[in-house]
């Protein structure tokens, strides 16, 4: 950032409040398909749906985890059967992470809940303003590396961007 680019309290404060509304509307979105997962177990989820399969260091940089923080987290995503662990027949030493179907469904599930969720917001609001609304957070999505759900490569018997 550049002595130019400075951002405002008033900026940061309004995106912070924003950002409230929305974990809440994920959160509640998760427990209402799977409420044993954690904001953060679901995120290593979304990742390797809207990326796909990652190898550990990759998923860890993804998460801004340790590698061995990822690996302790997808050591219980494997447990309950929503990502697979496998070692590159090539070198055996790097393990990729992929979603398993069970670990898709809840995603899309999620997803579901939280699309409806946020539907009911925004009729609230007028047009215009939806508008305004749509386009500023593409926007952040795309400054903070957010894949966006029509380019998620395919999930287990579907086609790509069918989230």
């Amino acid at each position: 950032m550049t002595a130019g680019d400075e951002v405002g309290d008033e900026v940061v404060d309004a995106v912070l409040t924003g950002s409230r509304a929305m974990v809440a509307v994920a959160a509640r979105s998760l427990s209402a398909v799977a409420e044993d997962i954690t904001i953060a177990q679901y995120r290593t989820l979304v990742v390797l749906a809207s990326r796909g399969p990652q190898k550990l260091a990759d998923l860890a940089e993804q998460l801004g985890v340790t590698p061995p923080t990822a690996g302790r987290m997808c050591d219980r995503l494997v447990r309950r059967g929503l990502v697979n662990r496998d070692r590159e027949q090539a070198d055996r030493r790097v393990v990729r992470i992929s979603l398993t179907p069970d670990g898709r469904r809840i995603v899309d599930d999620a997803t579901r809940q939280r699309r409806m969720s946020l539907a009911r917001i925004l009729a609230v609001l007028p047009a215009a303003q939806r508008e305004e609304v749509a386009a500023a957070l593409r926007a952040f999505a795309a400054a903070a590396g957010e894949v966006p759900d029509a380019e998620w490569p395919a999930g287990p018997g579907e086609e790509a961007g069918q989230v």
